[in-house]
């Protein structure tokens, strides 16, 4: 009996890449191959050489359809198989093949936000919501929209066997996340693309829109972030360690947060818990900061760091990658060697990344 392979890419879209998949029926006993898609058709090739090639890198059951039936993350491959340009999740794992013997791990908190009508879901046709403060792991009424999307995106993450940790809603009205970790990349990566394939899927039974943008809503609303806890296990025996990743982080202050994603500017203003984008600081339980300590970890003077800047746009292969090879080659006393692809780089107005801090 054959079953139904959800086939999943990341496009070319520029400043934000796009999610696709189409549907290839395989053979029972039959693993999912190398697949082929038009690149014209997703910002990835000219119409006169349109063909990109898909390579299965992460399958899992698809907890959608049930039986048999599978999802298949892919790479995308020029048709000489090397690395499309916009393939960063290769770029991703070259960089962490350099520095595994130190175990770099990930736990990433991906916000999010539901709209429907054009704008969040929940909201009056007219007007605002009451101020952000009772919806941050709220509870009752009118006031928790979009909850029953977020239990039915929670069973499928666990029923494909994604390391899903929890989920919570988040500051704004309409406003949730969830957590998946603790993974290396390009595990972690994997993960998150998946998790957010499963949620913009799910959203079409309920005719919302999943928005990943970084400041949804102007004004006084908060952001949507990526939070991006990092250890490794140098960080997880003493505080030096991450004391040494700390300060390797603030040394290359540009070249992070142009990477981690469209409109970090809008976002990352020193209000709404988050710190200037062009300045950096870091500190125990301070929200406020570029780079926090969880209270836990100043008490055992161990454990790991969470990056607060990253945008809940941001591409998580490209995050896991720099954070490794700033605070790896810190810990290992080399220079950072980290060339950062230009594909879907995200402009800072007035500023480029070699601009000092």
């Amino acid at each position: 009996m054959s079953y139904q392979a959800e086939y999943i890419w990341i496009d070319g879209t520029e400043p934000d890449p796009l999610m696709r998949s189409k549907t290839r029926i395989v053979k029972d006993g039959q693993e999912p191959d190398i697949w082929g898609f038009d690149g014209s058709s997703t910002n990835q090739a000219p119409g006169s050489n349109s063909d990109c090639v898909l390579r299965p890198v992460f399958v899992t059951p698809d907890p959608l359809r049930g039986g048999d039936n599978r999802l298949v993350l892919c790479e995308v491959e020029l048709t000489d198989f090397t690395p499309h340009p916009t393939n960063t999740r290769a770029f991703s794992r070259s960089v962490a093949e350099k520095y595994a013997d130190m175990s770099p791990m990930f736990g990433i908190e991906q916000e999010y936000t539901f709209f429907k009508d054009g704008r969040p879901y929940g909201w009056p046709e007219v007007g605002f919501p009451a101020p952000q403060g009772p919806y941050y792991c709220g509870v009752g009424g009118s006031k928790m929209p979009g909850r029953e999307i977020v239990e039915r995106h929670t069973q499928a993450c666990l029923d494909a066997g994604l390391a899903i940790e929890g989920t919570n809603a988040e500051v704004m009205m309409g406003q949730w996340e969830f957590q998946i970790g603790v993974l290396p990349t390009p595990e972690i990566g994997d993960q998150i693309w998946l998790g957010r394939w499963l949620l913009h899927r799910i959203s079409e039974d309920y005719g919302v829109e999943v928005s990943f943008a970084a400041k949804p809503i102007l004004g006084d609303w908060n952001g949507a972030g990526a939070h991006t806890n990092f250890s490794t296990k140098q960080t997880m025996a003493g505080w030096d360690a991450i004391v040494t990743c700390c300060e390797a982080l603030g040394t290359r202050v540009l070249e992070h947060v142009t990477h981690y994603g469209t409109g970090i500017q809008d976002r990352l203003t020193g209000k709404h818990e988050t710190a200037p984008w062009n300045k950096f600081s870091w500190g125990a339980s301070d929200r406020g900061a570029s780079v926090r300590i969880p209270w836990a970890v100043e008490k055992a003077k161990k454990g790991w760091l969470e990056d607060r800047r990253p945008n809940a746009n941001m591409d998580p292969y490209l995050v896991s990658a720099l954070m490794v090879d700033t605070c790896c080659s810190a810990l290992a006393g080399d220079k950072p060697t980290l060339f950062v692809p230009e594909q879907g780089t995200p402009t800072l107005v007035g500023v480029t990344a070699g601009a000092s801090v």
